[in-house]
């Protein structure tokens, strides 16, 4: 029977289940790699969980997210993430090292293999023929300590390439926006995006990566790339060589939904504020002043996107109306433009050169003055995500964001009038492992150090059989974890600390939410209503961790995005939708709402009926629990149903 790339690999992975779509599987995982803004809730939970080592072939600790050390609370975390590294046997990438999605690509990602990061960009790794899947730290946690992964067999879809790009002026960039303004963010939820067809062969793997690293803002659970002689070349330069397979479809394999896109019919794209899919052509803007560009994150970061910003600068000088910044993604990215004279070019141009780290991206410095535009060649641009709620934020790619910074303005860079060589893939990447630490054998013995800001993880009780809670927050479509949970320089420091954290949650919407959940949690706790995929955006957990912390019940929505989803599970928080959309329109905040059975509704049909206690009416509401999910939510959280596992 003729399969697809997904189903090749999944099929090679899988420990129970049949990869149906829809029906739950569980995998066998190759590698699991932390950030430093969800990686010490991850280790702080599989430290709880009782091993001496981690049980996956490959684990990597990277710092690349919170890298300002205003004060003990950064440091002391990268010490706990590098301690606790060495101790559980994982790679430690230190800080510096870079963006952990690009240092792995370039150090362990490797076709047909499957990977967990706890970031919802882990897709990048797609790029180089992979699946890689953004999951929260806890989902994380139970795969390093020995359990498969288990998820819902998503739906694949082919995206077919024909065509060339036209070269230098357009990029893989241009291609995920294209794909977002078709699609949007809702367009990949619940399904795998496959690229197939002969425009794959025009597109590197650095290129590829970054179509399936954006890909996230689809809500894809994931993206992938064959594994061909494009690959092979890349892995050769960067010297492993010995990772390569070829991986591809077979003809004749099945898709639930087939997308054509020529590549040649692409022109330089732009993401408006505030969201990745309200995409226009840049010639529809033109002329748009620009007074901040950012260029780099995990998107647009690697050697070529790099070496095609210095060579554009070059002989050139930033606009005086606008501030430049430039963060590398990688040490060795890093190191090899310096070697080449590509850094001195953009300095001598009037860029700010930033360290490899995600930066501004997440709102860690750089932030735009007020109500200024800022260009940006990341993968986000939801408001207030870059530290200034009333910033006009947008994406392209390192190549427009180049143009602007010169211009002043968008600008089609076909029609700039600007010089840029076309880029040549090298046949040997710089590698330099100076910042990466190995796992020795010889740590079991050694201590975890744990600065006074690191907490123990907190844990709710098993789930009530009657929920009555207020209505504390009625939102609307798209509520991003940034909405729920912030991230930037004051607020991600305390990731480790929950109490503290927690005061902080839905402060971008209602600065007095905290205070009123604190004060509902001892009449019976909170219900939050949202609308349609409710949770995009980063796997943090905190956004489901800090809201259980503050007696959560329940959230109760039109539909959810897939990591989220995952997250509010894993914490003992029930995930309910609407059975009709309409009863969304009928509550509102401050109402009490009742729900009788809860345990045997959930063990049953799983359509529950909620009495507004406040307005004197019923209605019905579903959830969509498989038996694992509903014996997790049972016991309070993913935590104490793996101890009992255990025990």
């Amino acid at each position: 029977m003729a399969k697809n790339i997904v189903e090749k690999i999944f099929e090679a992975h899988l420990v129970s289940g049949e990869l149906k779509a829809g029906s739950p599987i569980g995998l066998k995982v190759d590698q699991v790699y932390t950030q430093d803004a969800t990686g010490t809730m991850t280790w702080l939970q599989f430290e709880a969980i009782g091993l001496d080592r981690v049980k996956v072939p490959l684990a990597v600790s990277y710092v690349d997210h919170n890298m300002m050390q205003s004060d003990y609370m950064n440091p002391d975390d990268h010490l706990f993430l590098q301690t606790a590294a060495a101790k559980y046997g994982a790679w430690f990438s230190k800080p510096g090292n870079g963006i952990c999605h690009q240092v792995h690509l370039e150090q362990f990602a490797a076709p047909g293999r499957i990977t967990l990061g706890t970031d919802s960009h882990t897709p990048t790794g797609g790029g180089i023929g992979m699946i890689a899947i953004g999951v929260g730290g806890l989902d994380a946690a139970t795969v390093m300590a020995g359990s498969p992964f288990e998820i819902a067999m998503p739906q694949v879809v082919k995206i077919s390439l024909k065509g060339k790009l036209q070269r230098p002026w357009v990029t893989a960039m241009d291609v995920i926006l294209e794909i977002l303004r078709r699609l949007t963010v809702k367009g990949g939820v619940g399904k795998i995006m496959e690229y197939g067809g002969p425009g794959v062969k025009d597109l590197n793997v650095t290129e590829r990566a970054t179509i399936t690293n954006m890909g996230a803002e689809l809500g894809a659970t994931t993206s992938v790339f064959p594994s061909d002689q494009r690959t092979k070349f890349y892995l050769e330069a960067v010297g492993r060589s010995e990772d390569w397979v070829e991986l591809s479809a077979d003809k004749g394999a099945k898709y639930a939904e087939v997308i054509t896109i020529d590549l040649g019919q692409i022109e330089p794209m732009i993401a408006q504020p505030h969201s990745p899919d309200n995409v226009v052509t840049v010639k529809s803007l033109s002329g748009t002043r620009v007074h901040q560009v950012s260029i780099g994150s995990c998107t647009n970061s690697s050697y070529q996107a790099m070496k095609s910003v210095a060579s554009l600068l070059k002989g050139n000088t930033v606009s005086e109306e606008v501030n430049l910044m430039i963060n590398p993604g990688s040490k060795q990215v890093y190191e090899m433009i310096s070697r080449e004279g590509l850094t001195a070019d953009m300095i001598s141009a009037g860029a700010r050169m930033l360290e490899a780290s995600c930066g501004p991206c997440i709102g860690m410095g750089g932030a735009p003055g007020s109500r200024q535009v800022s260009v940006r060649s990341y993968n986000r641009n939801f408001k207030g995500r870059s530290g200034t709620k009333d910033a006009y934020i947008y994406l392209a790619s390192p190549v427009s964001c180049a143009v602007f910074a010169v211009k002043g303005e968008m600008v089609d860079a076909r029609e700039a009038g600007l010089a840029m060589k076309p880029f040549k893939e090298p046949k040997r990447y710089l590698v330099n492992r100076s910042l990466l630490i190995p796992p020795k054998d010889d740590m079991l013995d050694s201590g975890v150090i744990k600065g006074p800001n690191i907490k123990e993880v907190s844990v709710r009780g098993p789930l009530h059989d009657q929920i009555e809670a207020e209505v504390l927050l009625r939102l609307g479509d798209n509520i991003t974890t940034d909405d729920i949970m912030p991230a930037g320089s004051k607020v991600l420091p305390f990731r480790s600390n929950i109490p503290a954290i927690s005061e902080f949650v839905f402060t971008h919407i209602d600065k007095t939410f905290s205070s009123r959940a604190q004060a509902a949690k001892t009449k019976g706790g909170g219900i939050i209503i949202g609308g349609e995929n409710y949770g995009q955006g980063s796997s943090r957990e905190h956004a489901a961790i800090a809201p259980m912390f503050l007696g959560i019940q329940a959230v109760l929505v039109r539909s959810f995005a897939r990591i989220h989803l995952s997250n509010l599970v894993n914490f003992g928080i029930l995930p309910l939708q609407f059975e009709r959309p309409e009863d969304y329109d009928r509550i509102e905040s401050g109402d009490v709402l009742r729900m009788n059975n809860v345990i045997a509704t959930m063990k049953g049909n799983q359509r529950y009926e909620i009495e507004n206690a406040t307005k004197g009416y019923s209605f019905e509401v579903i959830s969509t629990l498989n038996e694992r999910e509903r014996d997790i939510i049972e016991q309070g959280g993913l935590l104490p149903y793996t101890r009992a596992k255990a025990g």
